[in-house]
């Protein structure tokens, strides 16, 4: 059976392991969900990840990060979804956290977080929230 929102089970993947503490998790590779997790490593989310080959098909294993026990992502949530698309222009980019958290958008020039996209004048859509 296919897969309706590849992003939102990455999504939902991170947020599993990290309620069990667990230090890595698998997920199905695409470019998508690479350049999502390049924003979350580049805010500093996460520790990082890897592509690796296994069983023929492109995994990524990403590493989660704890702060004295705790995961550093408190909230990480699918804003835009497959039957409701939500799209910002640059003015109504959302803030999270009243900007401690980040909007990953996904723009013409490319994915990128809310504060990028305001720095390129660029508007998009709005693909998750975290904090």
């Amino acid at each position: 059976m296919t897969m309706s929102d590849p992003l939102g089970d990455m999504l939902t993947r991170i947020r599993n392991a990290q309620m069990r503490k667990k230090s890595k998790v698998l997920s199905p590779g695409s470019r998508l969900r690479e350049r999502v997790l390049d924003v979350l490593q580049s805010e500093g989310y996460i520790r990082g990840y890897a592509q690796i080959e296994q069983d023929g098909k492109a995994e990524l294993e990403i590493e989660l990060k704890y702060y004295d026990g705790e995961p550093v992502i408190r909230e990480i949530e699918r804003v835009s979804r497959p039957g409701r698309r939500v799209y910002a222009s640059v003015k109504n980019i959302p803030r999270v956290g009243n900007g401690l958290g980040v909007s990953i958008l996904s723009t013409p020039k490319g994915v990128m977080s809310d504060a990028e996209a305001r720095d390129q004048n660029v508007g998009g859509e709005v693909l998750c929230r975290v904090f």
